[in-house]
Parts: structure tokens; sequence; C-alpha cells
């Protein structure tokens, strides 16, 4: 396996400072169209987001795979490689198994530093040697058991057409080799979320169908001395990732904001865990959809900052003038000796690349499994997809392309980095257009793709290879449409925003005087909530003598 992803993971270790991302899980019957849904975003600072591709192979008996951990490069040693392995794009294979995950960290006595194998590479030699999410399960943790578990505590989103399961995982630390954890099957009519904190507490050791779990997962607990309870009251957050403020308030408050928006309960009854109270009622791990969720429900979700809800970063001065829902890192800062916090909300400036995975039971492989992506941050960017079967990555969304402290227009990477940071400092003048640009060009993409899959089933059954081909083509058409139409979007934006003001348009253009040269420009100034915080600080040190 090529060492590909490593710079644009989660950090290993998560701390109020690090890196966070964000697992959203839908059951084929909470959704409108029978898809099982899961999504991501890898967020980390400084690094750059690309799409990842390992050919499906067959190799000779006794081929070693040598493994390198996929935050730092760095080499933890070899294990077997498999006889055959399955086509792999991005986070889901042939198959329509996809897997995403998020870092708990947990305790850190646990992290395995002689171990063979981290977390990013598990995802990937679990998608390359797997046919189900149960499969893929089997697989991460019996490998993790042989050959150590190099990380730190990991949720992982399982999916496949027709189910979808959390695992979470934790090393043993370095004395003792494998991983305790816990696998849960979210019901089909229901819909779950993790964001950095481990969300399965107690567990039915009964059901054998839905749940999962290494054998010693509680007698570790006890030896270790992290539970003394009944099997019956043990719960794996609270022995192996126990809560605290940030772990609730930058992490499973992400969880609660999702349900809020999609769950068929009132969540005001975990506004206060959310918000960061330790002894307050935890969420539940999964809940009922009020109504089927769509595809689009599960991008909008993912584009997320807390509007509307007690954890709003849209109306205070952390957004600067114009009500960026953004906030800057680090997440806490010292002031007049006291510490303070920022929010963190779903959607971020600091991620490498998003996705949506849609899987599709009653769909052939080939055109079932998508994974809409986009590269930078989900609420400025247009998802495309990548269909499963693909064997072709667009040159948009290659490694080469993508280096992190080299910029190239002919990567989504950078040219969605680039609007969005002429976007930021303008929020609020400019969300209207971004949202009516982006909602546009993935509305047709969208639209596109419905003509598109209708053609490749109709040529799967005749002609595979004929098949396979126009998905391959559609999916490098969409990625590369998308890259240009944004080119154009962000010329348009700085032409109309330039130097904080707004250039009148009219039908679609920009208006001109009668001699042919650029109208008079609005200047909008700041808006009056600034005004009156403005006032508030400096006084009368800015007021005109006598002006009436």
């Amino acid at each position: 396996m090529k060492r590909l992803l490593f710079v644009i993971f989660c950090a290993t270790l998560f701390t109020l400072q690090g890196s966070a991302c964000t697992n959203f899980i839908v059951g084929k019957k909470a959704s409108a169209d029978g898809s099982v849904f899961i999504s991501y975003s890898a967020d980390s600072f400084g690094m750059s987001g690309y799409l990842v591709h390992f050919p499906a192979a067959t190799y000779p008996v006794g081929t070693m795979l040598d493994i390198y951990d996929f935050d730092s490069g760095k080499f933890l040693g070899q294990i077997p490689q498999a006889r055959e392995t399955y086509n792999v794009i991005g986070n889901i294979n042939e198959h329509q198994v996809a897997i995403a995950e998020t870092t708990f960290g947990g305790r850190h006595e646990l992290v395995d530093t002689t171990g063979v194998i981290d977390y990013g590479s598990l995802i990937y030699i679990a998608l390359q040697r797997s046919k189900s999410a149960r499969e893929a399960i089997e697989v991460m943790t019996s490998l993790t058991n042989e050959y150590g578990y190099y990380s730190s505590g990991e949720s992982f989103s399982i999916a496949d057409p027709n189910e979808a399961w959390i695992l979470e995982m934790i090393g043993k630390g370095s004395e003792e080799k494998g991983t305790v954890w816990v696998a849960v099957r979210i019901p089909d009519d229901c819909i779950s979320a993790h964001a950095n904190q481990a969300r399965i507490r107690q567990f039915d050791m009964k059901d054998k169908e839905n749940v999962l779990y290494s054998k010693d997962v509680i007698k570790f607990a006890r030896k270790k001395g992290y539970f003394s309870g009944k099997d019956s009251e043990f719960s794996f957050a609270d022995a192996y990732c126990p809560v605290d403020f940030g772990g609730l308030r930058y992490c499973d408050a992400r969880a609660w904001s999702f349900f809020n928006m999609f769950a068929d309960e009132d969540m005001s009854k975990y506004v206060a865990w959310a918000a960061g109270d330790v002894n307050a009622t935890p969420m539940p791990l999964y809940f009922k959809p009020k109504k089927p969720v769509t595809l689009q429900d599960m991008q909008q979700g993912m584009r997320d900052h807390y509007e509307g809800t007690p954890f709003d970063v849209t109306k205070d001065l952390g957004g600067g003038i114009f009500n960026m829902p953004y906030r800057l890192s680090p997440l806490s800062f010292e002031c007049n000796g006291k510490e303070y916090f920022n929010e963190r909300p779903i959607s971020t400036f600091q991620t490498a690349f998003t996705f949506v995975a849609q899987l599709r039971s009653h769909m052939p492989n080939e055109v079932g499994g998508v994974l809409w992506f986009g590269t930078d941050d989900a609420n400025m960017v247009v998802y495309t997809p990548v269909y499963c079967s693909a064997t072709v990555v667009p040159d948009c969304y290659a490694e080469e392309n993508a280096d992190p402290v080299t910029f190239s227009w002919d990567s989504s990477f950078w040219v969605f980095n680039w609007v969005a940071n002429m976007i930021y400092p303008k929020y609020s003048l400019v969300e209207e257009d971004l949202m009516r640009e982006r909602d546009r060009i993935e509305n047709a993409i969208y639209e596109r793709s419905i003509a598109v899959e209708k053609e490749a089933l109709a040529c799967l059954a005749e002609s595979p290879d004929y098949g396979k081909k126009i998905l391959n083509n559609f999916t490098v058409e969409s990625a590369q449409n998308a890259l240009a139409e944004w080119k154009k979007f962000g010329e348009y934006v700085i032409v109309k925003y330039n130097d904080f003001v707004v250039k009148p348009e009219k039908n679609g253009q920009f208006e001109r005087t009668p001699t042919g040269i650029g109208a008079p420009v609005m200047r909008p100034g700041y808006p009056l909530e600034y005004k009156r915080e403005f006032i508030k600080q400096t006084g009368d040190k800015y007021l005109i003598p006598n002006a009436k």
C-alpha cells in the first residue's frame, strides 16, 4: 500500500488544540430512498485534501505489505498481503463498503507504541479486503489483535448497502498486544453520529446479531482499574474515554446538532450535556428521524454552524464585522488570567476533505455506491459524485496537485480554499451568492447523475466495461466542471466585493454607466450591531463634534 493519506487525517491524539472530525450515519429505512448514508469531514489544520485510489489486485503467496503511520509517515512494520484486494477509491470500495472515523483519544496509556497498524492504514486495508461491513469489522479487529494497534482511541463508521455500524476501539498499551472494542449496529430506521468523543455506553451483550465486542472488553477494564461494577452496568465510553468539558462542548455538541436537525425527539433535554455538563443526562447512541433523510439533508447537515441553537456562532463579535460563522484556533485561550473557549461547529475551515457515502442495495454495486466528495470546508464546497467502481482519479483531486505548501490552479483543494478565504472575512456580505452558486452547481450535477445512472444501468448487463466507463467519465467530468465553475465564481467574488464595496448587478451582469465605465459602487459599511459594539468600546473617541 502506498503511503498516501497521512497528511489529511485527523490527529492520532485528540487535544483541545488538535484536529477533530465528524461522522453522521443514517440507516436504510431512515433514508428517503433506501440508501445507507455515512458522512465524514477530515479536519486538520495545515493539511491538504485529495482522493486516493487502490486498484483491485492479486498478489503472490508470501507477499508482505509495508505499513506506514498515516499521520507521521513513520514505518511501522509489515503484515502479510491479502491474496486478492478490491478496488478502493477514497473511503469506499467496489462492494459499496464505506468507512469513516473520528478520533476520541481516550486513555493515553493505552496507546501501543510498538503496534504495527495505525487507524488510517486499518481503514484502507479493511476496504481492500471486505465485501460487507461485518467483514470489515472482522478484518479490523483481528488484524489489530494480531499485530498491535499503534493509534489512540477511534470511533469508526462502517457501512454497506444494508447495514451501518459504529466500531469503537482502543489499544492495550505497549505491554500488551491487541485492542478492546465494541461494535453496535445502528437500527435500520435510525440515525446516529459521533465526533471525537466515544459514544457507545451500555450495550446488550446478549444481542449477538447487532452487537459485537472483544471477549475481554470488560475484563481488561477491571484489570486496569477503569471499572468495578456489574457487567450489565459496563459503559465502554465511561471506561475508556471518560467525558470532560471539551469532550462534550467541542465534540458531542456536534453530534447533538445533527440530532437536533433530524431526530424525532426534543433535543433540548440534552442541551446541558452538549454544553459541557458531565453530570447531565447523556445522549443515546441513536434516534429515529422525524422524517426520511435525503442525500441533500446529509450534505446540509455537514454545513451546520449551530444556527438557531444555544451554540449559534453567528450572533457575537467572534465572527468579526460580517458574522463569520467560524472561530479561530486554538479552541481555548487565556485572557486576564482566565481561560475561555471558542465553539467548534460541524462545518469548519480546517477541513481537508469531506464526503457523504451513499450506499444503495437496490442497485448493482458499480452504480449503487457513490462517494459525494469535496475538498475543504463542507459549507464552501460542491459535492461531486465518485462512483465506487471508478478507477480514475480526476486530476483536480489528484495527490500531486494538492501539496500542502504549493498552490495549484489545477487542485480543487486549493481553488476551493482560495474562494473560501476571500469569503470568510466578508461572510454575511457574500453568503447569499455563495449558497446560490454552490447549490446551483451541486443541483445540476445531481440532476445529471440521475440520467447518467440510468444510462449506466442499461449498459451494465450487456457491457459491464462500458457501463463502468460511463461512471468513470462522469466522475471525472463532474469534478473537473465543478473546479472550472468555482474558478469563475472566485473571479466573480473578487470583482463584486473588491475592497469591501459591492458592485451593482442587473440581469446577471455588472452595471456600467452610459459611457461604459463601471457603475458607482455601494458601500455597505459596518452592520448596525457592530456599530453599537464599536461605539460601546470606543465611546466618544470618534464622535464628530457638533454634528447634526
